[in-house]
């Protein structure tokens, strides 16, 4: 592992984002070792997933902390233990607070599911879907103080014509996988 970038990957739910691209770090396919899984649900998907692939988990309770900033300075902290160089979140419901911020300045990326700037914040699928949107899509972008802002790196669209949500988010994650995967293998470079 002599080498490679320490990537962390922050989630709060069923983590097939963070399984996507740990396993894609494991089998070479970007030069990067998942250094460590952050996430605000002890109890959630993604913490059993990096145990079961050895990944170090940081899982946190907000409310055991006093203040946004103190549960922030503990994942810096563990973060920089980890040599983290990059941070990819994948389903972190969390809004990136001041601290965190500006630590990692430029090295913290989001995937959201829609064409930024359209359907910004939580259930972006199930709003686009309602909505009645025919061309979907995946944004991956640094991640800045607003919502779902900060610069676009990269964007991918695809066509559904469909009424089942269910299938239309299994198209979500079989774009989102390939897509974040790809373009953490570019920042790395």
């Amino acid at each position: 592992m002599a080498g490679k970038h320490k990537i962390a990957i922050f989630a709060s739910g069923t983590g097939s984002n963070f399984e996507a691209i740990a396993k894609a770090a494991i089998g070479g396919r970007i030069d990067a070792e998942v250094a460590l899984l952050v996430s605000d649900r002890p109890s959630a998907r993604v913490c059993e997933v990096a145990k079961e692939l050895g990944i170090e988990t940081f899982a946190f309770c907000a409310k055991d902390y006093d203040s946004k900033q103190e549960y922030e300075a503990a994942i810096v902290e563990r973060c920089q233990m980890a040599e983290v160089e990059l941070i990819c979140l994948a389903g972190y419901m969390r809004l990136v607070g001041e601290t965190l911020l500006s630590a990692y300045e430029g090295k913290i990326i989001n995937i959201h599911p829609s064409l930024l700037p359209a359907f910004k914040g939580k259930d972006a699928i199930k709003q686009a879907f309602n909505y009645g949107v025919k061309v979907f899509g995946v944004t991956i972008h640094y991640v800045d103080m607003s919502l779902d802002g900060g610069q676009i790196i990269a964007q991918q669209a695809f066509n559904y014509n469909g009424y089942d949500i269910n299938e239309l988010e299994t198209m979500f994650h079989a774009v989102e996988h390939t897509l974040y995967i790809n373009t953490i293998r570019e920042i790395l470079k």
